[in-house]
C-alpha cells in the first residue's frame, strides 16, 4: 500500500521532529483515490507489527493488519468508503515479542477551552492548575491523564515517563493554536507514574523538564514529576475552616512557631531520619500545644533540591517535598493541626527560583520564566533568576500557586519571603546593575502589580487566610488596604524591630545606657503597619549565633537576658514569632542535618527558660490587653522610658475600652533595684502575673513577693505609684488587682 501522507512527514514523526503530530497520527478522513476513506496511523517505536482493533455493535472484535511504512515503527491502514472517524484500540508486537494493547492517544480531540487557554494568557485563571500539569480526565468514555504544559518557544515537547520508556518520540504533544500549550490525553494512565516533560528548543537543543504544576516528585536527588490526583484523603476540619471565616484577625492572640520540619526532630537511632508528616502531626502538634503557641510556620515545603536551601529555592511549587512523604501524609498533617486548634502558615517564595536546568530556569530554550537580562533577571547574591512579573502566564502560576495551598491543603496563611527583593529593581545592586522602570525610578511596576493582585485574589476568595510580608524596608502601606494605597498584606514582619533588639540585648549592660534608642525607635512606627515581632531562623545561621549565645555575660547572665528579651517581645505590641530552639536556649546555631539541641531539657536553665515560655503565652493569651490592640496605639502608653541610666523602661498595655491594663517594668542591667518608684494609673493591689527572674525559671527570686499595693505619691504624671524591688536583667507583668497572689514566687499559679 502506498502511504497516504508524505515520507518527509513520517519521518518527522519518526524522528519527534513534528510540530503537529496530530495532523499525522491518528486517525483522519481522507481521499483514497476517488472515494473517501479513514487512514489511521500509528507510530512505537521498534515494533514488528501493530493492528487496529474496532468492537463491532455486536460485541464482536474486528482486527485490521497495518502496514509497516519505516522500521522504525511507523504504521498505517486505510478503510475505504469509510466517512467518518470510530473508535479504535492499537495492538502492537514488540521485537522482544511482547504484546501491548493500548487507545491511540492521536484518536483524541484537546481537552481545554478556548476560554480556559484565555484567561490563563491573560493572567486570570485562578484554578490553572486544574488545567495544567498531569490530571485525570475522562475522554468519550475512557479514563486517563490530561498532560498539559506552557512552552510557547518550543519547536516540539513530548511526555516522557516510566510507561513509555522515558522515549520522546511515543508521547509527542500538540500545541493548542497560540495559547503557547502543549497538551495530550494518554488514556489508561494512573496515579504514581513518573514522567517529564521533554522539550526540544528551535536550535534543537533536548531539555529534560519536571513540570511546574506537579502535584508530586521524586525524592531529591531524583527530578521527575509523579502522577498524583490528590484523592483519597477524608478532611475533618470543616468547624476550623467555617470559624476562620469570621475571625478577626487582628484582635486575636497571634504566636508563631517557625519550624523546619527536616530538623525540628530526627530519629538518630534509624540512621537520623527525618520524621514523616503523619508523626510530625502528632510530635509536633503535641508539643505547640504545651508551649500555648497558636500557630505552626513552616518553612518552604515546596520540593527543593538541596537540604541546606532550607526550602528557599523551589523547583516543585505545588508539590510537598518528599522528604517527608506523599501530598495526602501533608493533607493528614494540616488537618490533624486544625483539629487541634493550631494555624497553619507556610513560606512562599515568589520573589524568585533556582537555576537547576530540570525546573523552571530556561524552560522552553528562552527565559520564560525569568527576565532574559540579567539586570532584571537574576539575583546576584544568591544565584538565581528573578520572576518576570509582566508575563501574564507567570503571573498566573502563582497567583493560582497561592490559592491551590488553600484550595487543597487547607492552609490558614502564607508569608511571603524576600518582599523587599521583589519591591526594589536595584536591590542588592550597584549602579549601572540595574535598570530602571519605565518613569526612571526604582520601583519594580510588574511587582508591585503582582503583589496586589496577590492578596486581592487571596482574601476575595479566602477571607479568613493571612498573608504576611517579609519586608525589611520602610516601603509605605504595606499591611495598607489597597483602596488605601497599601499592597493589601494582613501584617509585615517588623525586621527592624528584630535588628534594633538584637543590637541592644547583644551589647554589655554597661553600654547599654548609650543604646536606650535601640528599645525605644520601634515605638515612633510601630502603629504605621501591622507588625508581627519575628525572633526568626534568619538570627541563628551563618556566624550570627544562637539568640543565647548573642546575649552577654556568664550563662546565668545570659539566660536572664533571654527570659527578658522573651518578656520583652511578648508586652510589646504586635503579633510574636520565634524559630524553634529558642524556646529553650538553643546553644549552636541552627544546623539543618540535626534535630534541636532536646537533651539540653536536663540541665535546670535550659527546662526553666522553657517554663518561662509557657507561662509568657499563659499570660498572652489569658490577658486581652496583651493582644486585642497591637495595632492601635490606644493599645499602648509609656509610663517611663527616659530612665537611660538605668536602663529601665515602663509602659502599660491596654485593651480597647481600657478597661484591662498591665504594667510592664524592665531592668536590663544585672543590678537589683529597690525603692524604684514608677506612676500607675489608679489605686489597688499590683499583683506580679510574671516575674522573668523567678526561681521556677532559674532566676534569682528578686521582686515583691508577688504583690505590692499602690500608693497616693504622684509620679510620672500620675496621682499614684508603685515602689518596686526590680529584678536583675527581669522584666515584671503586674495587673492591679483586689485579690491576693497565692504564689509568691512570680509563677503563675495553676488553674
Amino acid at each position: 500500500m502506498k502511504c497516504t501522507i508524505t515520507l518527509d512527514q513520517a519521518w518527522r514523526i519518526v524522528r519527534a521532529d513534528h510540530h503537529d503530530p496530530f495532523s499525522v497520527l491518528g486517525a483522519h478522513v481522507i481521499k483514497y483515490g476517488r472515494v473517501p476513506a479513514v487512514a489511521v496511523r500509528v507510530f512505537y517505536p521498534d515494533a514488528l507489527s501493530a493492528e487496529v482493533i474496532e468492537q463491532e455493535k455486536g460485541g464482536e472484535v474486528k482486527a485490521s493488519s497495518m502496514t509497516r511504512i519505516i522500521d522504525e515503527g511507523f504504521f498505517e491502514v486505510v478503510f475505504p468508503s469509510r466517512k467518518d472517524v470510530f473508535q479504535y484500540q492499537v495492538r502492537v508486537q514488540r521485537k522482544d515479542g511482547s504484546i501491548d494493547i493500548f487507545h491511540d492517544p492521536y484518536s483524541f480531540l484537546p481537552t481545554l477551552s478556548e476560554f480556559d487557554l484565555y484567561l490563563f494568557n491573560a493572567g486570570d485563571h485562578h484554578r490553572i492548575y486544574e488545567k495544567l500539569g498531569a490530571h485525570s480526565v475522562d475522554m468519550n468514555g475512557f479514563q486517563g491523564v490530561r498532560f498539559a504544559v506552557w512552552a510557547p518557544s518550543a519547536k516540539g515537547v513530548s511526555v516522557i515517563g516510566s510507561f513509555n520508556g522515558w522515549d520522546r518520540r511515543r508521547h509527542a504533544m500538540r500545541v493548542l493554536g497560540s495559547s503557547g500549550v502543549w497538551e495530550l490525553f494518554i488514556p489508561g494512565l494512573r496515579e504514581g507514574e513518573l514522567y517529564k516533560f521533554q522539550i526540544k528548543t528551535r536550535q534543537g537543543t533536548i531539555l529534560d523538564k519536571s513540570d511546574p504544576y506537579a502535584f508530586e516528585m521524586e525524592l531529591r536527588p531524583s527530578t521527575a514529576s509523579r502522577i498524583n490526583f490528590l484523592e483519597g484523603f477524608a478532611w475533618s476540619d470543616a468547624a476550623w475552616l467555617k470559624e476562620r471565616e469570621k475571625k478577626e484577625q487582628s484582635s486575636k492572640p497571634m504566636s508563631v512557631y517557625e519550624v523546619h520540619l527536616g530538623s525540628w526532630a530526627r530519629i538518630p537511632e534509624e540512621g537520623n531520619r527525618w520524621l514523616t508528616y503523619r508523626e510530625l502531626a502528632e510530635n509536633l502538634v503535641e508539643y505547640v500545644l504545651k508551649r500555648g503557641f497558636t500557630h505552626l510556620e513552616l518553612m518552604p515545603v515546596m520540593e527543593h533540591p538541596f537540604d541546606g536551601s532550607w526550602g528557599y529555592q523551589v523547583t516543585g511549587y505545588f508539590a510537598p517535598t518528599s522528604r517527608f512523604g506523599r501530598p495526602q501524609d501533608f493533607m493528614y498533617f494540616v488537618d490533624y493541626c486544625h483539629q487541634n486548634g493550631i494555624g497553619v502558615i507556610l513560606d512562599w517564595v515568589p520573589a524568585h527560583f533556582p537555576k537547576d536546568m530540570y525546573a523552571l530556569a530556561l524552560f522552553d530554550g528562552t527565559h520564560l520564566y525569568e527576565h532574559e537580562d540579567p539586570r532584571k533577571g537574576e539575583h546576584q547574591d544568591w544565584g538565581t533568576y528573578i520572576f518576570n512579573y509582566g508575563r501574564h502566564e507567570v503571573r498566573n502560576l502563582l497567583i493560582s500557586n497561592a490559592l491551590y495551598w488553600m484550595d487543597r491543603y487547607h492552609i490558614d496563611g502564607l508569608r511571603i519571603d524576600a518582599v523587599a527583593s521583589m519591591l526594589y529593581l536595584d536591590y542588592s545592586r550597584k549602579h549601572g546593575e540595574w535598570l530602571p522602570n519605565q518613569y526612571g525610578g526604582r520601583e519594580n511596576i510588574e511587582a508591585l502589580q503582582f503583589l496586589k493582585q496577590l492578596n486581592g485574589v487571596v482574601h476575595h476568595y479566602y477571607p479568613g487566610v493571612l498573608t504576611i510580608a517579609e519586608e525589611s524596608t520602610a516601603w509605605p502601606g504595606v499591611t495598607n488596604s489597597m483602596d488605601h494605597g497599601g499592597l493589601g498584606f494582613d501584617l509585615k514582619w517588623n525586621m527592624g524591630w528584630m535588628h534594633d533588639t538584637l543590637v541592644y540585648f547583644s551589647k554589655d549592660p554597661i553600654h547599654r545606657s548609650h543604646h536606650q534608642g535601640d528599645l525605644t525607635f520601634a515605638l515612633l512606627y510601630a502603629f504605621t503597619e501591622r507588625f508581627l515581632l519575628p525572633l526568626s531562623h534568619d538570627e541563628v545561621v551563618h556566624g550570627k549565633r544562637s539568640l543565647l549565645e548573642k546575649m552577654p555575660g556568664d550563662d546565668w547572665q545570659k539566660f536572664a537576658n533571654l527570659r527578658a528579651l522573651y518578656a520583652l517581645m511578648f508586652a510589646f505590641p504586635g503579633k510574636k514569632l520565634l524559630f524553634m530552639g529558642g524556646e529553650l536556649g538553643q546553644r549552636n546555631e541552627w544546623n539543618h542535618e540535626a534535630s534541636v539541641d532536646w537533651h539540653l531539657l536536663q540541665y535546670d536553665s535550659h527546662s526553666g527558660l522553657l517554663r518561662c515560655i509557657d507561662d509568657l503565652h499563659s499570660v498572652y493569651r489569658r490577658e486581652l490587653c496583651m493582644y486585642e490592640a497591637d495595632f492601635d496605639p490606644s493599645g499602648f502608653e509609656w509610663i517611663d522610658f527616659q530612665d537611660e541610666g538605668g536602663s529601665i523602661i515602663s509602659f502599660l498595655r491596654k485593651s480597647r475600652d481600657a478597661r484591662e491594663r498591665l504594667v510592664i517594668v524592665c531592668n536590663f542591667t544585672p543590678v537589683p533595684r529597690t525603692g524604684y518608684r514608677i506612676g500607675v494609673p489608679y489605686p489597688g493591689i499590683y499583683r506580679e502575673l510574671l516575674n522573668s527572674d523567678s526561681s521556677y525559671y532559674g532566676g534569682g527570686n528578686v521582686g515583691n513577693s508577688g504583690e505590692i499595693k499602690a500608693e497616693p505619691v504622684p509620679h510620672h504624671n500620675r496621682q499614684y505609684s508603685l515602689n518596686l524591688s526590680l529584678p536583675p536583667l527581669g522584666v515584671l507583668y503586674m495587673k492591679r488587682t483586689e485579690e491576693r497572689a497565692d504564689d509568691r514566687t512570680g509563677r503563675i499559679p495553676s488553674p
